[in-house]
């Protein structure tokens, strides 16, 4: 590497460390406001109310940012242009909403303008800022600081860290609120249809079993042998046992179980499957997301789940080494 491709990388590894420094600071100082302001969220979101995010310059591209992530996790979340606010766009709020005022000095002369117009519509304020003494933290009702020792930019003019931080706190925010709504995969991909991510979270498990030959089914009377040849001829790593006649699964028998007792049970290729099976194995519903069996797999740290129908019948395998092909690890 060439002295002037080293000092490039030292430089930009030292503007990358400021930012986590600002990242640092501002978790060390949440206090009991972050968690006022949640509650506030909270009771807005409740009541059937929306978020509003404002800000000027590069605290308008965060603040468009965080109403995209709101809106994202179920919270019904829009962008007010602090100028064009003041030429019909208040026409969005209602009564009951709250605004999230963004403002890194906290003294934009467009949200100061902004704030007490919004008020008049009786929503509440949260200033987002890193500046406790300025106009816009002291008119809000609530406030979000971050902290900013330095900004990354040598200049110390441009927005780097304080921006990342802002970006950060209003993330946090949330984050703690999804996990509060209790919202979950499925509500996330009922909201992100398009593109990759909705394709993935919206993925069934009929969509990815194993099923014909590579579905090992066999009635659990049958000897032991039998049922590892069916795992063999299906190149599987358990095999479905079953009730005859009803077809109802009854158990699984896996690669693991087969160790564990070959070595510790005589004539154990010639007994009955279903002395050495797992019964009331862990099973998905066919027509379930694909995201569920997943779900189980990383709860109980298995590797294969038998899909069933409605009745209970095995209709499919899912192997956990088939997660990664549909990039669902």
């Amino acid at each position: 590497m060439t002295p002037d491709a080293q000092s490039a990388l030292t430089r930009g590894r030292e503007y990358i460390r400021i930012e986590m420094e600002a990242l640092q600071a501002t978790a060390e100082a949440l206090d009991a406001s972050f968690a006022a302001v949640v509650t506030a969220v909270e009771t807005a979101v409740a009541a059937g109310r929306k978020l509003i995010f404002s800000g000027v310059g590069k605290s308008a591209h965060i603040a468009q940012k965080l109403a995209g992530t709101f809106n994202s996790t179920g919270v019904t979340s829009c962008f007010l242009d602090a100028t064009q606010a003041l030429h019909g766009d208040l026409g969005l709020c209602a009564p009951g909403d709250l605004a999230v005022l963004l403002s890194n000095s906290g003294q934009s002369a467009e949200l100061l303008r902004l704030l007490p117009l919004l008020k008049r519509f009786d929503l509440t304020i949260v200033a987002l800022t890193s500046n406790p003494d300025s106009e816009l933290a002291k008119d809000a009702d609530l406030r979000l600081f971050y902290r900013v020792p330095r900004e990354a930019c040598p200049l110390r003019l441009a927005p780097t860290a304080s921006t990342t931080a802002a970006l950060a706190l209003g993330d946090a925010l949330a984050m703690v609120l999804l996990e509060r709504r209790g919202f979950t995969r499925d509500d996330f991909a009922r909201l992100h249809p398009a593109g990759n991510l909705g394709t993935v979270l919206l993925l069934k498990v009929k969509d990815i079993m194993r099923t014909g030959d590579r579905l090992p089914v066999m009635p659990d009377q049958r000897t032991v042998q039998e049922a590892i040849l069916g795992m063999t001829k299906a190149k599987a790593g358990c095999i479905a046992l079953v009730d005859e006649p009803s077809g109802k699964l009854t158990g699984i028998l896996t690669d693991g179980d087969f160790r564990r007792h070959i070595l510790t049970s005589p004539d154990f290729l010639s007994q009955p499957v279903h002395r050495f099976m797992t019964r009331s194995p862990k099973t998905v519903r066919f027509d379930g997301l694909a995201v569920e069996a997943l779900r189980v797999f990383d709860h109980y740290k298995i590797d294969d789940l038998i899909a069933v129908d409605e009745a209970g019948r095995p209709v499919g395998l899912v192997d956990v080494q088939d997660m990664p092909k549909m990039k669902l690890l």
